[in-house]
């Protein structure tokens, strides 16, 4: 494990694994480099690609600055690209492909290609009044220091039934996901009103790949579809019988083949 500081003075903690085209991994909501999906996938991209798996600002090894900003987290990027020598592919998933096409968008060469897989972004205005009333009970919870409700009300925005919220609750691991219950807010400052950021996608100048799940809700398709029209060099992908969490089997030949060498 070693650190980059970034811009603010925080310390981001990363990995380094394999050989190859730098590609740096970019988690969605609850997860780190220890935690969630990108584990295994780092393990096969690294047979190709040099992999940089890193803990976002707020979680695990990683330090924190307040008052938070979505910039930071642009600069938290920047900061791991420059240790990987100036430019780099970027993957990111759900809200984490939000904030890897965002880095693109400010970034410039930095980001030599970038692919995002389901960003939940959302063009039904009640589904966006969903995410605004969640955003605003997320910052009561928070708070009042309610980290486990936080962390269910994350869990009932994505359509966890409420008997297996009950579940988890009483899971061992469920501490591990309060602690990191304030870095929710993060992710819903990313994502904002959940509006398709159209003018932010048409600037990325470098080639992207838009992926969703055929096994997926529609709105993810329709969202890739919208977001790849307005991308200059955007080639879009629907992976057969997946859901919103892709099988790293699925995900890595797809990555592998368009990060190339």
């Amino acid at each position: 494990m070693a650190h980059v500081t970034s811009r603010d003075g925080t310390r981001i903690a990363f990995e380094q694994n394999g050989q190859g085209p730098a590609v740096i991994l970019v988690d969605g909501a609850l997860c780190s480099r220890a935690a969630g999906p990108m584990p295994a996938l780092a393990t096969l991209l690294a047979a190709h690609h040099t992999v940089y798996a890193y803990d976002r600002r707020g979680r695990n090894e990683s330090g924190d600055t307040t008052p938070y900003a979505v910039d930071r987290e642009v600069e938290d990027l920047a900061a791991l690209i420059d240790a990987a020598g100036g430019s780099a592919c970027v993957y990111g998933a759900s809200s984490g492909a939000a904030l890897a096409f965002l880095a693109a968008s400010k970034l410039g060469p930095k980001v030599r290609k970038v692919a995002g897989y389901e960003a939940p972004y959302n063009g039904d205005p009640a589904a966006r009044q969903r995410l605004n009333d969640y955003a605003k009970d997320l910052t009561e919870a928070l708070a009042a220091d309610r980290h486990g409700d936080a962390v269910e009300l994350f869990m009932r925005l994505v359509g966890t039934p409420a008997d297996q919220v009950a579940g988890m609750r009483q899971s061992p691991y469920w501490s591990a996901l309060e602690a990191v219950a304030p870095t929710l807010a993060y992710d819903a400052a990313i994502l904002g009103d959940g509006a398709l950021p159209l003018e932010q996608a048409a600037s990325i100048a470098a080639p992207a790949l838009l992926l969703n799940g055929g096994a997926s809700p529609a709105f993810m398709g329709a969202s890739a579809d919208a977001l790849a029209n307005v991308m200059p060099r955007a080639e879009r992908r629907v992976l057969a019988d997946q859901r919103h969490d892709a099988a790293a089997e699925a995900l890595a030949p797809i990555l592998a083949e368009f990060f190339g060498s």
